[in-house]
């Protein structure tokens, strides 16, 4: 990986060089690959992942009692009716949800919104679609690009309003993908700032807490992405086997000086777009009952983030995100707004360039007067308004085949494998006093528990040396390099007929869901042990269930 020097630089090139030519022997260069990569590498068949099956066999009781009667509560239902076919679950959104198969999937608004309603929904679709481009400019409503910058439009990380992938090459732009960035905490006031969620990390001094790769005009960028894929093949117990692929991401052109070794480097995806407006209204409790009650018996348990609102500057829950940092989809959205795009919004009303960034701080703004004593910004209330409006009210497409036979037997797979440990699938959610009327009193099926989990080495985010860091390194509020929220899993049958080019897991690696199985480590390897003894039927009715989604 990048290195403090370029003698560094030469020697991990080299290295790549030599690890990847034809007469290297195989586990050695996977091996000093994963020393070199930004994420950790699974083993590269089965019969080396096998020490663990002592911890798979002694755990055949996949839930704990109070786990499963947790679920239970906040379905409604009993783990059995979850487990077979159940007429509600086909509409995985409730009475918001959509019929549409096709690459439209994704954009269409819930369909209990009124006449009267739908017309926010598509402003908001428009501002979220538009190229915002640089000021100053005749578009005054849409001007203030940059000066950093990933993206220039929502859209463009969110294609078709699914999730992002990695660039299949050094030749490729990290469109939907971006890295972000943060230091070990070196002080005793910042390691209490961290524990006491005052601060959501400490940013690197000259590169803050995201990359930002692309710049305007006379703004040097802050660095190139680029990644290299090495083959991983896994073995299940019957022979087969499954090629995984591991990537090595590579930070090039560096804009603002040297990188420094200790920085932790996260590459992530766009997450889809849908259902999240009925993600918010899952009460705090049920979120937080989830990991004071998790598995006591299992290997399994899951914390809740806990952050900083940068709306109230009050503590608060932390459910969106691929590490539960951000608290409300009005906040997300402001931050994307900030960190992606390079402008300013009341919630985050200043540029997102560092003190030592002199050409992004001294660049046009497109900010506008706000009034009331309130800074000048370049998203004012107004069109943040129509944003969250609409990205509260995306539908979640119904599911197909739910009543197949092969769709059921996987189904079945799924529950008696124990992943529902994670991924909660079904809540009811409240009737509220606010203006959320199309999420009010839903039975949703989201498939998550939306709590971080630690995945285990092969998954977790490494420095930019390629070392992994300490497991009480907060990288995202309470959250550490190995842990991730728990995805929700409707629609995801759905991803690749939105975009064809949409990957899985938080970096892109997986081209397919049983890929995405199959880096599940930490407290879902017991889980990925019973994977690997499936069958061909057994992966055809897994396989089969998830699609279904």
């Amino acid at each position: 990986m990048n290195a403090i020097s370029a003698t560094k630089d030469k020697l991990s090139m080299s290295l790549h060089t030599s690890l990847l030519s034809k007469n290297t022997p195989l586990k050695l260069a996977l091996s000093a690959l994963c020393v070199l990569s930004l994420t950790a590498c699974q083993p590269t068949d089965s019969s080396s992942a096998n020490k663990n099956d002592v911890n798979a066999d002694k755990q055949d009781k996949t839930l704990s009692a109070e786990r499963s009667q947790n679920i239970e509560a906040l379905a409604g239902v009993p783990m059995q009716q979850l487990a077979s076919f159940d007429r509600q679950e086909i509409k995985q959104g409730g009475d918001s949800g959509i019929s549409i198969t096709s690459a439209e999937s994704y954009s269409k608004p819930s369909s209990n919104l009124t006449a009267l309603r739908k017309g926010s929904f598509f402003i908001g679709n428009a501002f979220f679609q538009q190229p915002w481009v640089i000021a100053p400019a005749s578009t005054d409503s849409r001007d203030g690009l940059g000066a950093l910058f990933n993206v220039a439009a929502c859209q463009s990380c969110h294609v078709k309003d699914g999730r992002g992938h990695a660039p299949m090459s050094s030749k490729d732009d990290a469109d939907s993908l971006l890295i972000r960035l943060s230091m070990p905490a070196t002080t005793d006031e910042q390691r209490q700032q961290l524990q006491d969620s005052l601060i959501e990390k400490v940013v690197h001094p000259m590169y803050g807490g995201q990359l930002q790769d692309r710049g305007i005009q006379g703004v040097p960028a802050e660095a190139r992405i680029a990644v290299q894929w090495t083959d991983m093949p896994v073995t299940f117990a019957d022979g087969y086997v499954e090629t995984l692929r591991a990537p090595i991401f590579k930070l090039t052109k560096p804009g603002y000086g040297a990188f420094d070794n200790e920085m932790m480097v996260s590459p992530r995806v766009a997450l889809p777009m849908i259902g999240l407006g009925l993600l918010e209204q899952i009460p705090d409790d049920d979120i937080k009952k989830q990991a004071i009650n998790n598995n006591s018996t299992s290997d399994i348990s899951g914390k809740f983030n806990w952050v900083m609102d940068p709306q109230t500057g009050k503590h608060a829950l932390g459910r969106f995100g691929w590490k539960a940092g951000q608290t409300k989809l009005i906040t997300q959205n402001q931050s994307a707004f900030n960190e992606d795009m390079g402008l300013t919004s009341n919630i985050r009303p200043h540029e997102s360039c560092m003190p030592s960034q002199t050409a992004c701080i001294n660049a046009t703004t497109g900010a506008d007067e706000q009034g009331n004593g309130k800074l000048p910004v370049e998203v004012n209330d107004e069109i943040a308004k129509f944003v969250e409006f609409y990205t509260r009210n995306l539908a979640v497409p119904h599911r197909r085949n739910a009543n197949d036979k092969l769709v059921l037997a996987g189904k079945k797979r799924f529950y008696d494998m124990g992943c529902q440990s994670c991924h909660t699938p079904r809540y009811q959610l409240p009737k509220t006093d606010d203006d959320h009327l199309e999420q009010h009193g839903q039975v949703i099926y989201p498939y998550t528990d939306l709590l971080l989990h630690d995945m285990g080495d092969a998954l977790a985010d490494r420095t930019i040396a390629g070392k992994l860091p300490a497991k009480d390194a907060q990288v995202e509020f309470l959250a550490n390099s190995y842990e991730w929220r728990t995805p929700a899993l409707w629609g995801i049958g759905l991803a690749q007929t939105v975009d064809p080019q949409a990957t899985f897991l938080h970096d892109g690696r997986a081209r397919t869901l049983m890929e995405a199985v199959l880096w599940h480590g930490g407290e879902a390897e017991n889980q990925r042990q019973k994977v690997l003894k499936l069958d061909k039927q057994g992966r055809a009715e897994l396989n089969a269930f998830l699609k279904s989604l």
